[in-house]
């Protein structure tokens, strides 16, 4: 529990900070979790308490909280140029070099990059990308988004009107032209009977009906996470991207990746698409990008896009579109050392190392009975609490069980994230055998102690 006296650091939270995807309740009862410093994955708070972070921050801190290469990385670059955009043809050598490093690394034999501030700015960035270009080619009527349910692709008015999650109604959200189909998520979605090749036949003709209800030129653009993060780390069903890619190329819909989550290992390669086995029209990343030590996100396009979008520009002169910071210096850098740290270094080498082992305990934890379903890829996983195991049935939203075992977990110096039912776990890629027991044991206590109450 921590000090809620007027004068303590979680009071002079409250008081001055607007907290975003916070559940106030908690917030209420136990104050905020006010850091100050971190070692390894472990975090520690002003009272000294430690913490092993098991979601690498939001997904992003893969290398750790004090790993000295990507300090002295950005240290380095601020001695050098600490800053500059890339307006008006004039950027930063360290952007030049990244770009370069990323359409190397990339599924593409060639392509472009351009910069953000985030994932969310990333994928706003790419479907004004599909506006402008559909319109400069003569098809202005082409601007409907097709995403899925319980996707989730960023907070600006696009993408999240792309994020297929019922809380953004209260912004009034989506927009118009922004569609969504079924989450592709077998376990819940699939019906009595029903096998998982014919639930991906269902997902994909679903698709084609949607097509033709909307009419092909009417649509910009198909996107997609290889594992949905933030929905609940919710994998395809077996065969999904080989059975709609085929549908989106005969209509001349692109396909963009949005690598944000999946992007630099945490599926077990480089990308999850790789993971997936299907060739997008773009790639959206951030997160790992910089290993969380600098906000930045960038759209990486396939050549195909890269033609269009060039000769689209050129019919203007300019791509009218960009951010102050878009190609910062400092981030450009941080960014080169993250992808050599995390490719070249060990870091996803190991990730991939203890991958087996965090599959063990999370199937270990998934033999509780108010667990309802183990799922994930690589090193990120989730587990779904359930009322009845049998036939799915879930706890009673008003009893936030997801919200007490992640407030449980922290009691036991422990940091995961509850998402609906769900507890969700992507320790960082340098977590050892002996701190992922460490969380496995101390989650474990968590949930025995929730089911003892609730169930």
């Amino acid at each position: 529990m921590n000090d809620n006296s007027p004068n303590s650091w979680e009071s002079r939270a409250d008081a001055h900070s607007f907290y975003g995807f916070t559940d106030l309740p908690t917030i209420e009862d136990r104050g905020a979790v006010i850091l100050t410093h971190g070692k390894g994955p472990y975090v520690f708070d002003v009272h000294g308490r430690e913490y092993l972070d098991a979601n690498s921050g939001l997904w992003n801190m893969v290398a750790g909280f004090d790993h000295p290469g990507l300090a002295e990385a950005a240290k380095a670059q601020y001695d050098r140029f600490p800053g500059y955009h890339a307006f008006f043809g004039r950027m930063a050598d360290q952007t030049v070099m990244l770009s370069e490093k990323l359409v190397e690394v990339s599924p593409f034999e060639d392509g472009k990059v351009f910069y953000t501030n985030s994932g969310s700015e990333a994928n706003d960035t790419m479907v004004k990308m599909l506006w402008f270009l559909h319109g400069a080619e003569g098809n202005p009527q082409r601007r409907k988004i097709i995403t899925r349910k319980n996707a989730y692709h960023g907070v600006t008015a696009v993408s999240a009107s792309m994020t297929g999650k019922p809380y953004n109604s209260v912004f009034g959200l989506p927009l118009p032209e922004f569609l969504h189909l079924t989450c592709p998520h077998y376990w819940r979605e699939g019906k009595e009977g029903e096998t998982e090749a014919e639930f991906t036949q269902r997902m994909a003709q679903e698709l084609e009906d949607m097509i033709a209800r909307e009419g092909a030129e009417t649509i910009a653009g198909f996107f997609a996470e290889p594992v949905m993060g933030a929905g609940g780390v919710i994998p395809p069903s077996e065969g999904y991207f080989q059975a709609i890619q085929p549908i989106l190329q005969k209509h001349g819909i692109p396909l963009i990746s949005d690598e944000v989550i999946c992007g630099f290992g945490r599926t077990g390669e480089v990308w999850g698409c790789q993971t997936y086995d299907f060739m997008p029209d773009a790639i959206i990343s951030s997160k790992c990008l910089t290993a969380g030590y600098f906000p930045m996100g960038a759209v990486i396009l396939g050549p195909a896009l890269t033609d269009r979008l060039q000769k689209a520009s050129e019919a203007i002169e300019e791509f009218p579109h960009g951010f102050t910071a878009s190609g910062h210096p400092v981030g450009c850098a941080i960014a080169l050392k993250a992808i050599d740290v995390i490719l070249n270094e060990g870091v996803l080498e190991n990730a991939n190392a203890v991958t087996p082992l965090f599959n063990e305990g999370m199937a270990r934890l998934g033999e509780m009975a108010n667990i309802g379903e183990v799922r994930g890829k690589g090193l990120m996983g989730a587990l779904e609490a359930v009322k009845d195991k049998a036939t799915k049935t879930p706890f009673d939203g008003s009893l936030s069980v997801s919200e007490r075992i992640a407030n449980a977990c922290t009691d036991h110096g422990l940091i995961c994230r509850p998402l609906g039912q769900s507890i969700v776990l992507c320790p960082p890629f340098i977590i050892t055998p002996t701190q992922l027991d460490e969380m496995f044991s101390k989650l474990e206590n968590a949930l025995k102690s929730v089911f003892s109450e609730v169930a």
